[in-house]
């Protein structure tokens, strides 16, 4: 056998070993070989196709690390912990980690046990990074989620632009670039901005032939949502704009009798958010309501319903979000419903979460003021974030200030921590100094030191239930005491309920009004433009909404699909009602409700089930059973 042939039968092999699959999906061998043999690829293919394996297997077949740039730190958690219950070593390296962990990390890759290694893209303009990188044997670098180099998107990202010149300076390695959502424009521009050389090229046509899109407005969004999954023996996605939505809907459809559902945002604990994410993976049947923070790297194969509970902001998050169903070929369905009123409402809460540039500087000038941070400075500790401080001085909505400060947390100016995790506490004070302090204090610090060991030495984390059992002492009365204890400075104690900030690079005034404010704006420009875009995709109810998602990505030839919701339309027009023509057929099998029916056909609007069970009625071709049932006459 020769080397080629070895190479093929053990790439298969690990597929079917770590994986549990014995074929490829289209392409995916096919990239896999082009990064086998050192050449720089790319890949383009849309959501569900597998992109993940391409750069995932051929990390374990070759030597050393595979470096993988990716631009959230929920997704590298997510993929990290999932490549980890396959059996494959893999780490990451955020901002968050102490320096004890991340060396922890990068001796594992110097002594070859780690083969993916996932990094945030700053990272790699680090001149420590690319030091600690230089002993360590890289064998290529994967960058996902690439779309975020181009401008032309809403989720650029400047310092992808690190990776061209880390391979030049420090690892002249094949890179393999990664994308869902590519313009033509946007995928020319990845290859020019990380500099691939002779990159083979692997794409994908956009059309899903087994996923139907269906657009319908309504005014009772959650009665809907409710209609659609009544009848429901499949597992099923529910999209909503906000965490409160997300609860409210779990609840009234938990009200209503739906069992098996469930809610997921990135408000809860990582530890709950693992728990639920576990449970829909694995359950048949179970309903998960969700906002966008949940679904990156999610592959759930017996998923078929996708529900938007409003429109998204923009078109590539759309056809990612409903690209989760169907990725067994299955017939599967998504609905996206929406009213004029909640678009309008949509175009006030975008345009007041946009800062203008006297807006963007009152807002960073308080941020780093409150927290007496002089220019040139970066302190060590970490702060609260004081949103309700900053609103009040400036007077700019919350919103604003929250989408300035993620700006700043997404060019890695700082660290916004904004879910929930345990509380911190250290005592900065020696054993025999707390004696000189006055009984009461010295008491209570003496009982914390019994009951954390090492929270003299540095942080650590507790559970204020946990700590409240073993002082004996109520949490509110424990509270007050860390809080004066902390206002005195004789320790820090930070609130895990609470969002934290942790400063990354020194103040710079001039960069933030100058350069990092451009950034801003350019961004900002763009998630307006990306809203519009989806507003008409939404509104435009004469041409295929699939033909239209082609043509966007710049399809050829984009034709109609025949089965979303306009296509249906038209040919109801041509061949009369289908609505009618579905409940012939269904009552032919036996009498039904009006409620199995919308169940049985969730992509007509149950108002129209009703009318045209009454125009069959007045028809004579359809009689009541009693004042619920139908059926044939």
């Amino acid at each position: 056998m020769n080397s080629a042939t070895s190479l093929q039968s053990l790439k298969h092999s690990t597929l079917l070993h770590f994986w549990g699959h014995h074929s490829f999906r289209p392409l995916q061998s096919e990239a896999i070989d082009s990064l086998l043999e050192g050449s720089d690829t790319t890949v383009l293919l849309p959501t569900g196709a597998g992109k993940s394996l391409c750069y995932q297997l051929p990390a374990l077949l070759l030597e050393g690390t595979a470096l993988v740039v990716s631009p959230l730190i929920a997704l590298m958690r997510d993929q990290v912990q999932q490549l980890r219950s396959m059996g494959i070593e893999a780490e990451l390296l955020v901002s968050s980690m102490e320096d004890h962990e991340m060396e922890t990390v990068l001796g594992l890759c110097r002594e070859g046990v780690t083969k993916l290694l996932f990094v945030a893209p700053e990272r790699l303009s680090s001149r420590k990074f690319r030091t600690q990188m230089e002993d360590i044997p890289i064998s290529f670098i994967a960058v996902d989620e690439a779309h975020c180099i181009s401008e032309w998107g809403q989720d650029f990202r400047p310092n992808y632009r690190h990776i061209k010149t880390f391979r030049e300076q420090v690892k002249p390695v094949p890179i393999i670039a990664l994308t869902a959502t590519a313009t033509p424009s946007v995928l020319f521009e990845i290859k020019e901005r990380l500099g691939l050389s002779k990159p083979r090229s692997f794409s994908q046509s956009f059309r899903r032939e087994n996923l139907s899109l269906f657009f319908e407005q309504t005014l009772e969004p959650f009665e809907r949502v409710y209609q659609l999954l009544s009848g429901a023996r499949q597992s099923a996605l529910v999209y909503c704009r906000t965490r409160k939505q997300t609860e409210l809907l779990t609840q009234m459809l938990l009200n209503k009798g739906l069992g098996n559902v469930d809610y997921y945002h990135a408000g809860l604990s990582s530890g709950l958010r693992t728990k639920k994410q576990k449970q829909w993976l694995e359950s048949p049947a179970k309903i998960l309501v969700a906002t966008n923070a949940f679904g990156m790297g999610i592959d759930k194969q017996d998923l078929h319903t996708v529900i938007h509970l409003s429109p998204p902001q923009s078109i590539e998050n759309y056809y990612q979000e409903v690209g989760r169903a169907g990725r067994d070929g299955k017939p599967s369905f998504a609905f996206l419903l929406y009213s004029q009123p909640a678009l309008t409402t949509m175009d006030s809460l975008l345009e007041r979460s946009i800062a203008s540039r006297v807006e963007f500087y009152k807002i960073t000038s308080l941020l780093y003021s409150l927290c007496q941070i002089a220019d040139g400075e970066r302190p060590e500790r970490t702060y609260y974030m004081p949103t309700e401080k900053i609103e009040r001085l400036s007077g700019c909505h919350p919103q604003k200030i929250r989408g300035v400060v993620e700006f700043l947390h997404n060019q890695e100016l700082l660290f916004l921590k904004d879910y929930p995790g345990p509380s911190t506490l250290q005592i900065h004070m020696a054993a025999e100094e707390i004696d000189d302090l006055a009984p009461s204090q010295s008491a209570f610090l003496e009982a914390l030191t019994r009951a954390l060991p090492g929270v003299l030495s540095f942080p650590i984390p507790f559970q204020p239930k946990a700590l409240s059992e073993k002082l004996q002492t109520s949490w509110e009365q424990i509270k007050v005491k860390l809080e004066e204890l902390s206002t005195q400075q004789l320790l820090t104690y930070t609130d895990g309920e609470r969002s934290t900030l942790r400063f990354l690079t020194p103040r710079s005034a001039r960069d933030l009004e100058g350069k990092f404010y451009q950034l801003y704006e350019r961004i900002q420009q763009s998630k307006v433009r990306k809203w519009e875009e989806m507003k008409h995709f939404v509104l435009e109810n004469t041409r295929c909404k699939m033909e239209m998602i082609l043509a966007y990505f710049k399809e050829s030839s984009p034709t109609r699909c025949g089965q979303c919701s306009v296509c249906r339309r038209d040919r109801s027009a041509l061949e009369g009602s289908s609505a009618e023509s579905d409940i012939l057929s269904a009552l032919s099998e036996g009498p039904a409700t009006l409620e199995m029916l919308s169940n049985a056909f969730p992509f007509h609007a149950r108002s129209e089930l009703q009318q045209r069970l009454i125009y069959l009625l007045d028809e004579g071709l359809v009689r009541m059973v009693n004042f619920k049932t139908y059926a044939l006459a």
